[in-house]
């Protein structure tokens, strides 16, 4: 893909669950783009290989910390002020699931989804709106996903989450408007990524998914990266309370 600024040079960004995946890669384009950086993740030796490979020296800052716990996600964004002084956007990245039925889900399994995508998004966009409010600018966005608007066996808790997420957007963006903030969300059909491998490394399985997406085939991190870059610029600022779909045309059928 060809190089788009955004101008986001010296812009300070908290990306949660930035040690892999779509948070790494999205780490990866914003110290491209000159900004500075903040990761975080549960795993001490996750980040340490994000922070090798990203090689973003002063501009990059790794944070252990597990987003569903309010001691954590204080300790993140105080961090985060003491280095770079100021925030400029929140990116919301991190998830999980755990393939089960709504109805046979053990609660212990519900809550550790629940926490891990929703309960997660909201301690940080709560503490980064505190944050934001006080510097009258900011952006918020969040990863949802297709799960969101397609029920499906597999996927029902995590679904339910992100459906929620796609909520509390909405009332973010109600209750930060006056600040100058804005709250956004992308929401994408299955990403190449190792969260998702067990679906698209199998031939057969990649073949049923692809039939219902229209461009043919699932997205890479960097067709999700994008739009989220360009909703965390100064192009979006009329532009909260909504969800991009990022899914190739999926929810069009």
């Amino acid at each position: 893909m060809e190089t788009i600024s955004y101008g986001l040079e010296d812009r300070v960004f908290v990306v949660t669950g930035g040690s892999r995946g779509i948070g790494l890669a999205l780490a990866k384009t914003l110290l491209d783009q000159k900004a500075k950086v903040v990761i975080c993740g549960r795993k001490q030796v996750g980040l340490d290989q994000a922070v090798e490979e990203l090689k973003g020296g002063e501009r990059l800052l790794a944070v252990p910390a597990h987003i569903a716990k309010a001691e954590d996600v204080d300790s993140l964004f105080d961090q985060t002020l003491k280095v770079f002084g100021r925030l400029d956007g929140l990116v919301n990245n991190m998830g999980m699931n755990i393939i089960t039925s709504v109805v046979d889900a053990d609660p212990s399994l519900w809550q550790k989804i629940i926490d891990s995508n929703l309960n997660g998004a909201f301690l940080c966009s709560r503490r980064a709106g505190q944050i934001m409010r006080e510097q009258k600018s900011g952006k918020i966005v969040s990863v949802s996903s297709l799960a969101a608007h397609r029920s499906s066996p597999a996927m029902g808790v995590y679904g339910i989450a992100k459906a929620a997420i796609e909520m509390m957007t909405k009332v973010l963006a109600q209750e930060l408007a006056l600040f100058n903030i804005q709250a956004n969300a992308v929401a994408p059909t299955m990403v190449r990524t190792s969260f998702s491998q067990p679906f698209w490394s199998n031939e057969d399985l990649y073949a049923q998914i692809v039939k219902g997406i229209p461009l043919g085939r699932i997205a890479e991190p960097e067709d999700v990266v994008h739009p989220i870059l360009f909703l965390c610029s100064r192009a979006a600022d009329f532009i909260t309370g909504q969800t991009i779909m990022v899914d190739g045309g999926a929810s069009a059928i």
